[in-house]
């Protein structure tokens, strides 16, 4: 079984990608492999906030290991929140008070077209490899759904009228950005274990 070390302390992402991959990989939290940290994301663009937790890992452990940066990209408001999603209204990382700022700035705005979008970083043996998944939809007006985390309970998919929030993990997990960059990953993994030296 691979393990892998998921540089991250959420544990809504962790169950995530634990119910993506099933029993073909072992995903270890910071928690689990004993690093109490909590990795800054000082970047501009998603793909350096995820490299930045990849290579801190990787230097930590010298052990194969990911990290990923999600951002909510609304088309109308040019890109926000983007890789300040988590922190959109503030440091305390309050999603109720992102939403509402989101849904503030949103007013009056026909376009409420959006995305969501992961990069994840890979470093293994040494290298590191990135994977991106995309997920298009529409913000809402109001809350709808109490599951999943984040601006789920705001955003609806592309193939859906119902919210992320309004989804069981299984349900999301077949539009998920996530999951669409975790699909690239794992083929990516499947094809390292049958050519090792490619």
């Amino acid at each position: 079984m691979q393990q892998l070390i998921f540089a991250t302390n959420n544990q809504h992402k962790v169950a995530e990608i634990r119910a993506f991959l099933g029993n073909g990989f072992d995903i270890v939290t910071l928690k689990e492999a004993g690093i109490d940290t909590d990795i800054p994301e000082p970047y501009n663009t998603l793909e350096e906030n995820a490299r930045t937790k990849s290579e801190t890992i990787y230097k930590m452990t010298g052990t194969d290991c990911f990290g990923e940066d999600t951002g909510l990209e609304v088309y109308t408001l040019n890109g926000e929140p983007g890789v300040k999603s988590a922190r959109y209204a503030g440091d305390g990382r309050d999603f109720a008070a992102n939403i509402d700022k989101l849904l503030h700035n949103l007013e009056g705005k026909t376009d409420r077209s959006a995305r969501f979008r992961t990069v994840i970083s890979l470093i293994i043996n040494g290298k590191e490899h990135q994977f991106e998944g995309i997920c298009e939809g529409q913000i809402i007006g109001h809350y709808r759904g109490t599951a999943g985390f984040g601006y789920d309970p705001v955003f609806v998919p592309e193939g859906d009228t119902r919210t992320f929030a309004e989804m069981s993990l299984e349900e999301k997990n077949k539009f998920s950005h996530r999951g669409k960059a975790m699909k690239k990953l794992i083929s990516f993994l499947l094809n390292k274990i049958k050519h090792p030296q490619q």
